[in-house]
């Protein structure tokens, strides 16, 4: 219900999650469509896009709070095209279930397709594992993961510079 409306206003729903039980708060994280960085304004437009859908189709009784953000540096691998855009990075991941006698991985990002999410293992072994039992996948904040997510900077933008125009200039 939330996924017509953000993608209507150029957003992509990255997760959804309900927390608490008294007066659940509604997490909702999205990503730009367009690639670019997610800003305040941005998610002040989700909210209230969001909030509407919410307050019409009900989907929980009682009171409950909304909260959205952006999937931010170190974000949560929830789609197949997350896996694919940060190949290359770290993350830690947890399975509903074990596999390989294992339930928690960490390894670089090797990509996905529908079945499974691939990673490259401290010790050099490649793992696939079955998307449908990840619980949880998270990038690891490393420098080279904040390298790759900053906006590129000109040197325009460098207010260092001896003829850059600074905010109270005339």
């Amino acid at each position: 219900m939330i996924t017509p409306q953000l993608s209507h206003l150029g957003y992509e729903l990255v997760r959804v999650a309900v927390l608490g039980r008294e007066r659940p708060t509604i997490q909702v994280m999205a990503d730009r469509a367009d690639g670019s960085q997610i800003s305040v304004a941005d998610c002040e437009r989700i909210t209230h896009a969001v909030g509407a859908v919410l307050d019409v189709e009900d989907p929980l009784p009682g009171m409950w709070t909304l909260e959205v953000s952006s999937a931010g540096i170190d974000r949560p691998l929830t789609r197949v095209k997350d896996w694919v855009r940060f190949a290359g990075h770290q993350a830690r991941v947890e399975m509903l279930m074990p596999h390989e006698g294992r339930r928690r991985f960490t390894g670089i990002v090797l990509g996905a397709d529908e079945a499974h999410a691939r990673l490259r293992l401290d010790d050099g072994t490649d793992v696939a594992l079955p998307m449908g039992d990840v619980r949880r996948a998270k990038l690891l904040l490393t420098d080279a993961l904040i390298a790759a997510t900053t906006p590129a900077r000109t040197d325009a933008d460098d207010p260092t510079r001896p003829d850059a125009a600074g905010p109270l200039a005339h």
